[in-house]
């Protein structure tokens, strides 16, 4: 009997981790792609005149790069953090952190503030998908932890449906930005409501320390293989999600203004990510993680070619080539989340977690850096987001290289 009410009183203290976890990592994917979704109307009024498609591009890169800068400072920061003083204590910090820097974008006077209000949101948002991802990967059963992390996935998606609601809903820009509230009140119940990890005080009760011994052959390949394929993916998917708004508001020029194309865009990005991130836990159960990171990779490239270089003009197959390519990446994503961290032990977890997610993001960032050059060099903004898709490949290699570890954690 006492051991069916601590076992209740388990599953309770983990459901609401897992609620709490997916709601930070939520609010983070609208946080994320929010100014992606409202840069057309943003620039031209922070710059106070009317902007070409070169300005746009150069000041929407150096916005959107920025942020995910920050992304990979955070992640990488938080992570290494998490592993000094608990899973817990790292999360509220990083949510409380994207929340603030989101607030005060409602009062910002100028572009060049913003451009370091993002990049803090950033390293929030960072932090909450590393740390939210390996908290969640170590309090949680392992028959059912692939299944779980791959909704937890789903959540940045679900981000993104909101971004597009609320760039329907708003059609001032600032006025949406008012969202940073949520994450202020959510990053006080983090910290106060959630137990630490069991995994994370074991590892630190045994007094180990981070040696160079902890990163053998097999932990330096795997962090590799880990870094290759996530930073990959991250390069081809966030340059997508970027620039897609901008892309479709460039297909519509002088037929419409955009914003409910670039609004419904945005949430059947979001709503394909969902399906694709649910499914993946069930695909791994399945196929096991290299079958389908392989077959999801292959689909990535085969949509995005689809996308981008047969459509010259806006008509309603852009939305259906869509999901399709969202379905691809939510699936990917909720695999990489199971994927990662079971490659490493308890007491680097974060930490190598945190380098694999995150050192790719320097790549995309300067890669999405220079999206405003290579749209001319390229002829279009298709054109030049169908070659970052070409970054699939490198995942695609690097998948096939690693071994399948079935969301198994090392301990």
């Amino acid at each position: 009997m006492k051991l069916k009410i601590a076992e209740n009183q388990t599953n309770k203290c983990n459901n609401l981790a897992f609620a709490l976890c997916m709601l930070s990592y939520l609010i983070g994917g609208t946080v994320a792609t929010l100014m992606s979704a409202y840069l057309p109307v943003a620039i031209p009024e922070l710059l106070q005149k009317v902007v070409s498609e070169q300005e746009l591009g150069e000041i929407g890169a150096y916005l959107n790069s920025s942020f995910i800068y920050g992304w990979m400072v955070g992640g990488m920061c938080m992570g290494f953090l998490s592993d000094k003083i608990g899973r817990v204590k790292a999360l509220s910090f990083s949510v409380g952190l994207y929340g603030l820097f989101t607030l005060l974008v409602v009062f910002v006077p100028h572009w060049q503030v913003l451009l370091a209000y993002r990049f803090l949101a950033g390293m929030g948002v960072g932090g909450v998908l590393l740390i939210s991802t390996v908290y969640i990967a170590e309090i949680w059963k392992e028959d059912s932890r692939p299944v779980a992390l791959g909704i937890l996935a789903v959540a940045f998606p679900i981000g993104i449906v909101l971004t597009g609601g609320l760039n329907v809903v708003f059609s001032y820009w600032k006025q949406a930005f008012w969202l940073g509230v949520l994450p202020l009140i959510l990053s006080i119940l983090v910290f106060a409501l959630l137990p630490e990890s069991e995994r994370w005080k074991k590892s630190k009760s045994t007094k180990q320390q981070t040696r160079s011994s902890d990163f053998s052959p097999e932990i330096r390949q795997n962090l590799f293989l880990g870094t290759l394929i996530f930073g990959s993916v991250l390069v081809a998917l966030w340059a997508i999600f970027s620039w897609i708004p901008t892309w479709i508001q460039n297909l519509l020029a002088g037929v419409s203004d955009g914003q409910k194309e670039r609004g419904l865009t945005m949430m059947l990005l979001g709503m394909g990510g969902i399906v694709g991130g649910v499914f993946s836990g069930f695909l791994i159960k399945k196929l096991g993680i290299r079958t389908t990171l392989i077959l999801t990779f292959l689909g990535c490239i085969l949509a995005c070619c689809l996308l981008f270089l047969t459509n010259t003009s806006f008509s309603s197959i852009i939305y259906l080539e869509l999901a399709l390519l969202s379905l691809f990446f939510g699936i990917s994503q909720g695999s990489l989340s199971s994927y990662i961290p079971s490659l490493f032990p308890t007491i680097i977890r974060a930490t190598a977690t945190g380098f694999c997610f995150n050192i790719g993001r320097f790549f995309t960032a300067t890669g999405v850096f220079f999206v405003g050059t290579l749209v001319s060099l390229f002829g279009g903004f298709g054109n030049t987001l169908s070659a970052f898709s070409l970054a699939f490949i490198f995942a695609l290699l690097g998948t096939f290289l690693s071994k399948d570890t079935q969301g198994r954690m090392v301990e």
